[in-house]
Formats: C-alpha cells, structure tokens, sequence
C-alpha cells in the first residue's frame, strides 16, 4: 500500500505544466461538445455509443464470443453512421465553433442604429400582427446567411415600417417566404428558409413557425414571426421558439441581444486594432 501512495505521489511530481494546460484543455473540448449536444437526439446516442463501449471489454473478459463480435462490429459501423445521421448537429457544431472564434470581432454595431432599425421593424411586426398579416423576418446576426438570400429576390433597401408592412401584403409576390434584414438593411425578400425536423414542436404551429425555427437551428439570426390565424408575435433564436410578445417586449428583447452581440464585436474590435498597432511599434 505504501508503495502505491509512494508511486502515485512520484507521478504527480513528474506532472510538467503542459501536461496540466492539455489536461484542461481536453477537457474543456469535451464540455463544450457536450454543451453542444446536450438536450438533443445526439445525446442520447451518445450514451448508447457509451454504454457498447463499455460492454466490449466485459463480453471479451468474459469469453461471449458472440456478443463480442457484434458489439465490435456495430461500434465499427456506427462511427460513419453518425456522421451521416447526425449531419445537421456536427454542421451546427462546426459553425457554432468558427462563430465564436472569428465572427463578432469586426464591423461593431452603432447602438442609435440599432435602435433606429430595431423601432422600424417593432412597428411593422405591430401592424402586422394587428391585422393578422402573416410575416417571417430574419435578421442576420454573426452567421452568414448568403445561401437563403439566394432563393430570394434582392431588395436593397433603407429599413422602413411601411416597406415590411408592403412587402407581407396578401397575394404580393414576396409575401410568402422570409424577408432578410443585412447590415442594417432589407436585403432580400421571398427566401426560402430550412424547416425544422423537430417532432416535439407543437402541430398546430404551421409551415411559418417551423421556417423561422429551422433557420435559428441553422445560424444564430433573429427570427421573427406573426401568424396568419392568430396574429401572435413569435421569436424563434438557437432553435428555440418563445411567443406572445408585445411591441415593448419584442424591442427590449431584440435590443438587449443586440448590443450585446455589438459589445463583444467592439471589445474584441479593439483587441485586435491594439494588436496592431503592438505590431507597427516593433516594426
């Protein structure tokens, strides 16, 4: 035993600091790709995959052959079927990742913009919702959204109450898909955007909800929706899907997200002009 503590002891002194920095940085890999599964149908595969991995080892010490084989052979395959299952959450993934360690660090967002754009689009949603006008407005955030500005029509425009509430009129071309909002202005109408493959969102939400939820699965834009049968505010973000918000609610909501967003792009927007000039003094 008291070799044991001895050994142990003599292993944690031969511990250099870089072992310690790849320990937590492996980690920290691990709980961000956690995080990231978490609460989906990934999870639950994961676990699956945890509990074959686990049952290797004990059906070869304990000699079924069998069992063995197929538990080998099923964890073999399976690795590629996860990839091709699971497609949609590794792209999410992927994307969550390039997002956070390059997009939000230029081009910070002036916050009387903001609020001047944020007050158009509250008041045409108002409108909207009133009159039982069905509506669906993206606004692009950190990731880009060029292929859904593909399937539409450009528009270019000055952001305006009046031009939301025109472009969601019945039976107009464009009324029908989404209607993107880029760099502070309405860039296109009538795109087509993903439906969720969700089954746990509620049926009698239809196409139009299940289109603003399947493009916040997909990028972090702000996606708002009014129904044509009810007239009710909806915010679909990250693939979540609140309802019922008022004019009041749905600017605070929107320009909290916002600045925030804005914040960091400006934070890390001085970080990198700092470093710059760090470089021009040494040159």
């Amino acid at each position: 035993m008291q070799d044991f503590f001895l050994g142990t002891l003599n292993a944690i002194r031969n511990i250099s600091v870089w072992s310690i920095i790849d320990i937590l940085v492996v980690s920290y890999i691990f709980y961000k790709g956690y995080m990231l599964i978490k609460e989906t149908r990934a999870e639950q595969l994961l676990k699956g995959i945890l509990l074959i991995v686990a049952l290797i080892p004990i059906s070869y010490i304990l000699r079924l052959n069998m069992l063995y084989f197929i538990l080998n052979k099923t964890l073999t395959i399976g690795v590629l079927s996860v990839v091709i299952i699971f497609q949609p959450e590794i792209r999410r993934a992927l994307e969550h990742l390039g997002q956070s360690a390059f997009n939000d660090m230029y081009s910070p967002r002036d916050s009387e913009t903001t609020e001047k754009m944020v007050d158009q689009i509250v008041i045409a949603v108002q409108n909207l919702a009133e009159t039982k006008t069905g509506a669906l407005i993206a606004i692009e955030q950190g990731t880009g959204l060029g292929e859904i500005l593909e399937s539409g029509t450009i528009i270019d425009a000055e952001i305006s109450s009046a031009l939301l509430e025109n472009i969601f009129v019945v039976n107009t071309p464009l009324h029908d898909g989404a209607t993107i909002i880029r760099n502070d202005r309405i860039h296109a109408s009538g795109c087509v955007l993903p439906l969720t493959s969700d089954n746990t969102i509620n049926k009698k939400l239809g196409t139009r909800h299940r289109a603003g939820i399947g493009l916040s699965e997909n990028s972090d834009a702000l996606v708002i929706i009014v129904s044509e049968e009810t007239g009710v505010i909806s915010l679909a973000i990250r693939g979540r899907l609140t309802r019922n918000y008022d004019k009041d609610k749905l600017k605070t909501t929107l320009m909290n997200i916002m600045e925030q967003k804005s914040s960091t792009r400006k934070t890390a927007s001085e970080k990198v002009k700092s470093w710059i000039k760090d470089l021009q003094k040494k040159d």
